[in-house]
Parts: structure tokens; C-alpha cells; sequence
């Protein structure tokens, strides 16, 4: 049966960088050889006893099926699409006694028969589809396209791209990969590396239901793989333009109508609502981008090479200071990104049976701004630069791959990679002998200078990050079982070093005044009178030497085993069974593990039906456990070396150039408790000296790891020859996560810890000896942790046939609980969401999870998107793309119902209206809540309202050069700009109505128009 033949395919895998081949010719004994039509690669497997065969591990590309008996070919089927984790099928009936010569061919997006040898849905674009459909040239873009993935506005990368949500997952939670290595942002887990565009062969954007062999992500992958050399050389170069005058004005930014701050006000700055908050109407923006490529055969089907190279311009001017806002130095910018990348690939077929492949790719990000001000009174700039900034990242990624085709049943392939990022910045004028001066007009001493001559307000030095890593697996079949065992390694390493005060070695002056010389300046730390200490200290005049400094150089080890076995259990029905055990380390900056998690098993089921046992229509299921480490950034802020010192000092002067003190004394310290080791004068309230904390000290013991259970049920079907559907039911459970809390109940202590669990701190005690002391998740004051994400995906696609291809997917969702996960997306307020990864401000205190439960930021109750191309003939073709989205939740926040010390003093929970004073109402200065003031669960306050984007193109392929493409693109056809969220803070006091509360923030990109032109030969 053609059934059993489609069930009896190869796994693939989720960071997979090829395919498979597989059928039935009906006749055992048979040889089927399998050639790659572009590199001529050829792999000989024999048919088992019931005429079945299987090719594993085929690179991507297309392929000639030839069946041979007693060496001569019967049949054979030419263009089999090969996609990245995808089986193909081709099946032969009858084909000893008859040669068939036909042909099949399957295309990126749609397959001529459903693969049944997967036990999920996955989509994968191709660079034609790329091409064809109307999408931005960045792989976010390409993203959105999959169901159940949607735009976050609170997340932006450099590029001005999205990182999308997965599944109801926070945007931190995804993978990505380039030709099998990771390429995840190894300090936030932000975004990846990226390459040139024209570089992707093919992309797969899985959104759930991964094989065992796959780990690290608890929202969903993005899978590229490059481009490669083939036997016909090829080149071409291409150039693609974006106008300024092609692209829309983005909205102004308006003060909501609150009805408080209305033209009644006495204070003109208050008479706000329905005004103007901040032109953006001249912000705007020109790209421009130049590319060119080459690959062939240096030795014909054994040798080839391919490399491309774009440079990315884009330039654009912006105002970045509100109309009542402060004058600023940066009120008006004027900025230049610069994106050189280019991309490698030598393959090499030692033989048929022996591949060996290298890539390299290069991404760099070049920025530079140049700040003016900005006057309102007529909305112009100023023209004097008064301030600046440069900025560069640059990554390099390099990968080796061995493949061995040892027997037709036994398959290895080794991979090893590394990539580096460094990271360096340079302010304007920025003078690091310069140091920051503080003076207030009471501390200064007339004829001294206190004028600094430093630009800058703090300063980040250079940074470096590097993930090194690579995976060995073997694959072996044993009768009715495909057998796979693997071992990977990833090792991230991020340096970081931050200067909370620009120049000077992070130290700032800060002068002051007593009126009291002769008593203690801080009887707490033990610093003394200024008095006695010489200069002008009797006279009540001083100076302390400040230091504020983070920095750091972390590591986070990752390690994994699997075990998987697809069994063929008959021939229409498949079993996917896999184990999964993933080992996670995080080290302090001193290089001491202050996380270690070991035996993490996660099992991963999955089954396949063929109902009809021809591949008509197909039922599948998969259940999983998936598992994700903490980011480098944690370790960095909560488990690496910071300064926080003071020394103090009487002077006798000031530098008439720089405003420091010269002359100096110490002031006498007695030592308490706060002196830094080795120092009778610098102290620290809390001895952050310059040392990472101890281990034991920063998180919980036996900590679990964040993790999350999906389970997924679907079907697919082929309607007719050319149309297929499907639908898929998804449920996600988020059973475990990572934050960090300051529950009163630690002491004034901060841990990173298990959130709505028990925990167990390590605490100092009396004695300076540390003593586990058990938690209950009630002694916490925390609730118990809740993320679920419930979907139906429903899916209607046209196969390229008839001159036409198309999709349509709908999706149908809720994402409700009382954690985003790692990130904290709710506390946008224009500027981005909370970027502390799994240290967010959840969780710190009990009072900040009152009413938290409710729907999550990432949940879009509808979505519907659509994409395709028509050839309408050979010279002209139109494609687009369309994605229509409900809104995203709404919140009110404000202040908490009392005024208990130790709250954060802000409009951070889940209250709506005017809290009050908070304190005793028989106190004098009592001020009672508004009438209004009450809970306010998560996303109880409506939603935004719905997008809709639509991209369309054009491209002319004249028949008198039929090697050129004429493209036009236009994004946001409607111009379609509608906001992302609303500023949720209802309060900027405890008794003062927000300004800003329902403000429309995050709108989306305005219209724009691309034009490309290219030239393959």
C-alpha cells in the first residue's frame, strides 16, 4: 500500500538542515538511486521485503528518482522537491513490470501528497516564496506568516523588527538557527544573528510538537538554511530602494481625553487632554540596499562554492523630545544605520556517501546619531549638533558538518560551530579622564569651578558574546523502528562592563554642605565629621568619590541527550517516541555555578495516521515536555561583580578645567560593618566592593528550570488534486518558571527562585554562616503560577498549479495566567517592554500579583492571514500578503491600596482609579480613595483595536531579457497605522489622575514602497 510507504519515512528535525525521500516500488530486492539535480549527489538504498525504501538526511534541493532492477531502470520520477525537515514521497506502483516516466514536483509552501511521516504541521518558505509573496526582507516578517505567531509592539530589535510571540509564549522564548547552530541572542535571548537575505535557501517556522532531538524553547523555531553551490555557476547582482517619498507620515502621538485635564486647569502644562504630545509627522526614513552573489562547482559533483554580499543602507531623522517635555540635546535626530553582511558556503562530496560542509556569515550593524534640538513653538530644529553617538555590533558565525551515509540503514552526521559578537560604542566628545561633577548651589564655594567637562551621563564599555557549541547523532534503522540517539553542546558566554557615571573610571564628585561639621556625615556607615579633616571640612564643605559599576563575564552551559524511535506499528500508523534529558548551568561572574539543573526529562509522543492509506487525509497527535535556560543576562545583573561605594573627603580647591577637588582628605571612618576589604575609607551600604556574591546566595536551592507541556491534535486533508486543508487544536501549560522576588518574609533579601512554589534560601546567619530555611509559596504571599494558551488552527492552502498559489490560515486563541514568562510586556509605556529577562518586576512583591490573573499581552483572540502569487503570464507576476488581527489586551494599573513601606511608589498594580493617601484614616492628611478605585484584573479594560496589513507586489520579467526582475512592493497598502497598546498607568500619584492613562502608543509601520531590481545569470 502506498500508505505503509509514506508511514515508513525518515524523522527529520526541528533544527534540521535537510530532508528525506521515501516510498514504495512495490517489489523488494529493488536498488532506488536518488540524484541531486543541482550537485549531482547520488545515494543508492535498497527496497526491504515489501518493496519499501527511505533516503535519510538529503541536503536540500531537487532530486531524480530512479528505480533499478537487475540494473536497469523501470522508472523513475524527476524535480522532487526536497525541503528542510520535511519527507517526500515518491511511490511507484507496478514499477517492476512497467517504466513509468512521469513526473512529480513539489514546491516550498504545498506538497502533491500530505506528509504523513510527520507527526505535526510545520511551515517552510522557500527563496522563491520569498520572493513571490510580498514580505519585508527580515525573518520576523517571514514569521508572522505562520499561524499562531503574532507581532509584540513592545519588542523591537535594532532593525526595527519585531520579535514575534509563539504560541502565547513570551518573545524570549523562541530558537533560532542557521544551518543546524544556534544563533539565539545568548545575553537576553532577544532575537538572533541574521544574515543577508538573499542568502536563505529555505526558512521553517515551527510554532510546536518537536521531536526529542530538539530542546531550548518554550515558544517556537525559526530554522534557515543558506544557499550552496551547485553544478551551473551562477551569479547576479540586485538592488532594492525604499524611497522617503514613498513612505507614509506616521500618526502624531495625542494626551488621551481622561477628562481631568481638561481647559479648566490653572496650570497651562495641565491642560493636556486631546493635545498634541509629539510630532512625528517630519519623522521618516529612506533604505537603500546593494547585493551581489556567485556559486558553481570548482570540481563538477564534488567541489562548490557559493557567496553573497549586501550592504544595507538606511538613514532617517526623528523627534525624540515631547512637547512638554524637558529641552534635550537629542530632541531632534538625524541617524544612519549601515548593515554590511555577507555569507559563505563551501560543500564538499567526498564521496557519495561522505559530505563535508562549511559556512561562514558575517552581520555587522553600524550606527550613527547625530542630536539637535527641537523647538515646538515651530516645529523646527535646531542647527548646532550638541550631541552624538556611534555604535557597532559585529557578529561572526562559523560552522563545520560532517555527513556519513555509512549503510543504507546507518547515518551520522557531526556538526561543530562557533559565533562571536563584540559590541562597542562611542559617545560624542565623550572624554574618559573627565569626570561627572554634582554641586548643588548650597555646596559650592565661591571662586571654585564646578562645572563639568563631561558630556555624558553614563558609559557602556565593550562587550563581547560568544556561543560555541555543536551536536554529534546517529540514525539507524532496526526492522520496523527508525532509531536516532544524539548528544548536543552549546556554551554562551556574555561580557559586560557598565559605568553608571561617564568618565573617570565610574567615579562622580559630588560636593556638599553640612551646617553641622563637627557631627558624623553618616553615622550609619560610619563616616565622620568633615570637621578636623583639613581644607575647608571646618567650615562644613565636602566631597565623596562615588562609584556605581556593573560588570562581568558569564557563562551558561547547556547540555542534552535524546533517544527517539518512530515505529512503523502497521502500515497506515505511526509512532514518534522520544526522551529528552537536558542539563543547564549558570555561572556567577567569579566563574562559580550559582544554577546547575540536572536530569530534566522531557518525553515527546507523537503519532501519524494514514486513514485512507493514501496519503488523503491524515490524523495526528504529539505530546511534550520542553525545557528553557536562563539567559546570560540574569547572572549579569543578580550573580556578577558591582561597585556601589563612597569615599569621602575634605578639599582645598577645584580644578579650573575639569571641576575636580584637588587638595584632598580623608574623613574618618570607623569601621562597622561597611567598609570595603582593604579600605579604612571606602564603605558600602550593601559591601557591593567589586566581588560576585556568593553562589549559594543568588538563587534557591535545587532551583527547577522554566518548562512547559503541550499537547496538540490535528488533521489534514486533500480535498482535491490541488487543494489540501487542515486543522490543529493546541494547548500549551506553563508548569514552571524563573524570576526573581523581595517578598518581605526574606528579609530584605533578593533570590532568584521558583515562582508560586515552595523555595528554599540559603540565609545568613548571626554567626556569618549561611542555613537553608524552607518557604511555603503562602509564606511567599505568592499565587500559584498560571500560563495557558489554548488554539484552533484552521488552514485552507492551493498547491502552485494553474499558474496560482495561496493560503489562508485562521487562528483562534486565548493566552490567559497571571506571567507573560520571562519578560514582562504590560509595563510598556512607550519606551518597550521590561528587557530583564526572567528577573522581571513580577513576582518581586506579593502586592504586585494581586489580580494579576487574567488575558496575557501576547493573547490575539482572531487572527487571519493570507499569502500567495499569481503568474499571470511569463513576463508579469502579483503576489501579497495579508494579516488581519484582533487587539491586544487592555490594563488599568495604579497605585496599591495602602501605603506600606517597602511597596514600589508606582502604578504598578492591578487597580484602577485613585488609591488615596493609604495611610490611617483618622490621620489629619488622610485622602480617601476616589469613587472609582477598584481591582482591576489583567486585560479586564477591552482591547486595542484590530490591524490589518496588506502587502502587495508587481514584478515584469521582460521577454527581451528574461534575466532581469522589475519589482515593486508596497507594505501597509492602507496605510493601516493602529496602535499597539495603551499606556495602562491610571495614576502618575497616589492622589493625581495620569496624563497618559489610555494613551495610544506602538503604532504600526506606515505605508511604504520598495523597488528591486535584479539580474540573474
Amino acid at each position: 500500500m502506498i500508505g505503509a510507504a509514506l508511514m515508513s519515512a525518515t524523522p527529520v528535525f526541528a533544527q534540521s538542515t535537510t530532508g528525506s525521500i521515501f516510498g514504495q516500488t512495490g517489489e523488494g530486492g529493488q536498488t532506488v538511486v536518488i540524484q541531486n539535480q543541482d550537485t549531482g549527489l547520488v545515494r543508492r538504498v535498497s527496497t526491504d521485503a515489501s518493496g519499501r525504501y527511505r533516503a535519510l538526511d538529503l541536503p536540500p534541493g531537487h532530486y531524480t528518482v530512479t528505480v533499478e532492477k537487475a540494473g536497469s531502470a523501470v522508472a523513475k520520477r524527476e524535480n522532487v522537491n526536497v525541503t528542510i525537515a520535511g519527507g517526500s514521497e515518491v511511490s511507484f506502483v507496478g514499477a517492476a513490470a512497467t517504466e513509468e516516466l512521469s513526473t512529480i514536483t513539489v514546491t516550498g509552501g504545498a506538497q502533491q501528497a500530505i506528509d504523513v511521516s510527520q507527526v505535526d504541521t510545520r511551515s517552510v518558505f522557500t527563496a522563491s516564496d520569498l520572493q513571490r509573496i510580498s514580505v519585508t526582507r527580515n525573518i520576523a516578517s517571514v514569521a508572522l506568516l505562520a499561524p499562531s505567531v503574532v507581532r509584540n509592539a513592545s519588542y523591537i530589535d535594532d532593525s526595527g523588527n519585531t520579535i514575534p510571540s509563539f504560541g502565547g509564549s513570551a518573545s524570549s522564548e523562541n530558537a533560532y538557527y542557521i544551518n543546524g547552530f544556534p544563533i539565539t541572542n545568548p545575553l537576553t535571548s532577544l532575537g538572533s544573528t541574521t544574515l543577508a537575505f538573499d542568502s536563505i535557501s529555505q526558512m521553517q517556522v515551527l510554532t510546536g510538537g518537536y521531536g526529542a532531538e530538539y530542546g531550548r524553547a518554550t515558544g517556537g523555531v525559526i530554522n534557515i538554511v543558506t544557499k550552496r553551490g551547485t553544478n551551473t555557476w551562477k551569479a547576479g547582482v540586485y538592488t532594492s530602494w525604499s524611497p522617503v517619498w514613498g513612505r507614509a507620515s506616521p500618526h502624531n502621538l495625542y494626551y488621551p481625553d481622561t477628562g481631568y485635564y481638561g481647559p479648566d486647569r490653572t496650570n497651562p502644562n495641565l491642560r493636556t487632554d486631546g493635545t498634541l504630545y509629539s510630532w512625528r509627522k517630519d519623522n521618516n526614513s529612506w533604505q537603500f540596499l546593494t547585493g551581489l552573489y556567485a556559486g558553481g562547482a570548482i570540481i563538477q559533483d564534488k567541489l562548490f562554492v557559493y557567496a553573497n554580499a549586501e550592504m544595507t543602507q538606511r538613514d532617517g531623522r526623528s523627534v525624540n523630545q515631547t512637547r512638554l517635555g524637558a529641552i534635550s540635546n537629542n530632541g531632534w535626530s538625524e541617524y544612519g544605520y549601515d548593515y554590511p553582511r555577507w555569507t559563505g558556503k563551501v560543500d564538499w562530496h567526498i564521496t557519495d556517501n561522505h559530505l563535508v560542509e562549511f559556512s561562514a556569515i558575517s552581520d555587522v550593524t553600524k550606527f550613527k546619531r547625530d542630536g539637535y534640538t527641537f523647538d515646538y513653538a515651530d516645529l523646527s530644529p535646531g542647527t548646532t549638533k550638541l550631541s552624538g553617538y556611534e555604535a557597532r555590533d559585529d557578529a561572526r558565525l562559523y560552522i563545520g558538518k560532517y555527513t556519513g551515509y555509512l549503510t543504507d540503514d546507518l547515518t551520522l552526521s557531526a556538526l561543530w560551530g562557533n559565533m562571536r559578537i563584540n559590541h562597542t560604542n562611542q559617545p560624542w566628545n565623550y572624554d574618559p579622564d573627565c569626570p561627572r561633577i554634582s554641586a548643588g548651589a548650597t555646596a559650592r564655594i565661591a571662586g571654585f569651578n564646578y562645572t563639568s567637562c563631561q558630556t555624558q551621563t553614563a558609559f557602556d564599555g565593550p562587550g563581547r558574546d560568544e556561543v560555541k557549541g555543536g551536536r554529534f547523532d546517529v540514525g539507524y534503522r532496526l526492522g520496523n523502528h527508525d532509531l536516532r540517539i544524539g548528544y548536543e553542546l552549546s556554551d554562551a558566554t556574555s561580557s559586560r562592563h557598565h559605568d553608571g557615571y561617564a568618565g573617570n573610571d565610574g567615579y562622580i564628585w559630588v560636593y556638599s554642605f553640612t551646617e553641622n561639621p563637627t557631627q558624623p556625615i553618616n553615622a550609619s556607615l560610619g563616616v565622620g565629621a568633615p570637621a578636623g579633616a583639613g581644607g575647608f571640612g571646618d567650615q562644613g564643605y565636602y566631597v565623596r568619590s562615588q562609584r556605581y559599576s556593573q560588570y562581568g563575564t558569564v557563562t551558561t552551559e547547556q547540555r542534552a541527550q535524546y533517544v527517539e524511535d518512530r515505529w512503523q506499528f502497521n502500515d497506515n500508523l505511526l509512532f514518534q517516541l522520544g526522551l529528552r534529558n537536558e542539563q543547564f548551568t549558570n555561572y556567577t561572574g567569579a566563574g562559580q555555578p550559582y544554577i546547575s539543573q540536572r536530569h530534566q526529562l522531557a518525553p515527546r509522543l507523537g503519532a501519524s495516521w494514514d486513514l485512507h492509506g493514501d496519503s488523503t487525509l491524515k490524523l495526528f497527535a504529539n505530546a511534550g515536555r520542553y525545557h528553557l535556560a536562563l539567559p546570560n543576562n540574569v547572572a549579569l545583573r543578580a550573580a556578577s561583580g558591582s561597585y556601589y561605594t563612597q569615599e569621602y573627603f575634605t578639599y582645598t580647591g577645584t580644578d579650573p578645567v575639569t571641576g575636580a577637588p584637588t587638595g584632598l582628605n580623608h574623613i574618618p571612618v570607623t569601621n562597622l560593618g561597611y567598609n570595603c576589604p582593604g579600605s579604612d575609607y571606602v564603605v558600602s551600604a550593601n559591601l557591593e566592593c567589586g566581588d560576585s556574591p556568593n553562589p549559594l546566595t543568588v538563587a534557591a536551592k535545587d532551583i527547577r528550570s522554566h518548562f512547559q507541556d503541550e499537547f496538540i491534535v490535528g488533521m489534514q486533508q486533500q480535498l482535491w488534486t490541488s487543494w489540501n486543508w487542515g486543522a490543529k487544536a493546541t494547548y500549551r501549560t506553563l508548569r514552571s518558571a524563573i524570576d526573581d522576588t523581595c517578598a518581605p518574609v526574606l528579609h530584605g533579601g533578593c533570590f532568584i527562585f521558583n515562582p508560586g512554589v515552595d523555595n528554599t534560601f540559603y540565609e545568613e546567619q548571626d554567626d556569618g554562616t549561611l542555613k537553608p530555611v524552607h518557604y511555603t509559596a503562602a509564606e511567599l504571599g505568592l499565587p500559584k503560577l498560571k500560563r495557558r494558551y489554548y488554539a484552533i488552527d484552521l488552514m485552507l492552502e492551493h498547491e502552485f498549479t494553474d499558474d496560482w498559489y495561496g493560503k489562508i490560515e485562521y487562528t483562534f486563541s486565548r493566552n490567559w495566567g497571571n506571567t507573560e514568562g520571562q519578560l514582562a510586556s504590560d509595563l510598556d509605556t512607550g519606551g518597550g517592554g521590561q528587557t530583564d529577562v526572567s528577573v522581571t518586576q513580577d513576582w518581586d512583591l506579593p502586592q504586585l500579583m494581586v489580580n494579576a490573573s487574567g488575558v496575557l499581552p501576547n493573547h490575539r483572540k482572531h487572527q487571519f492571514k493570507v499569502f500567495g502569487y499569481y503568474q499571470l503570464n511569463p513576463e508579469w507576476r502579483f503576489g501579497g500578503s495579508a494579516i488581519i488581527a484582533s487587539g491586544r489586551p487592555v490594563n488599568c494599573t495604579s497605585y496599591y491600596p495602602t501605603a506600606d513601606r517597602g511597596l514600589y511608589n508606582g502604578s504598578f498594580y492591578y487597580f484602577c482609579g485613585l488609591a488615596g493617601s493609604g495611610n490611617d484614616p483618622s490621620s489629619p492628611n488622610y485622602v480617601p480613595p476616589s469613587s472609582d478605585y477598584a481591582p482591576s484584573p489583567r486585560g479586564s479594560h477591552g482591547t486595542t483595536p484590530w490591524t490589518y496589513t496588506f502587502n502587495v507586489n508587481v514584478a515584469w520579467q521582460p521577454a527581451w531579457l528574461d534575466h532581469l526582475t522589475v519589482q515593486a512592493d508596497v507594505f501597509n497598502l492602507f496605510n493601516q497605522q493602529v496602535p499597539g497598546m495603551l499606556n495602562p498607568n491610571s495614576a502618575s500619584s497616589r492622589t493625581e489622575r495620569g496624563q497618559l492613562y489610555r494613551q495610544k502608543i506602538n503604532y504600526g509601520a506606515p505605508r511604504s514602497v520598495q523597488f528591486t531590481l535584479r539580474y540573474d545569470f
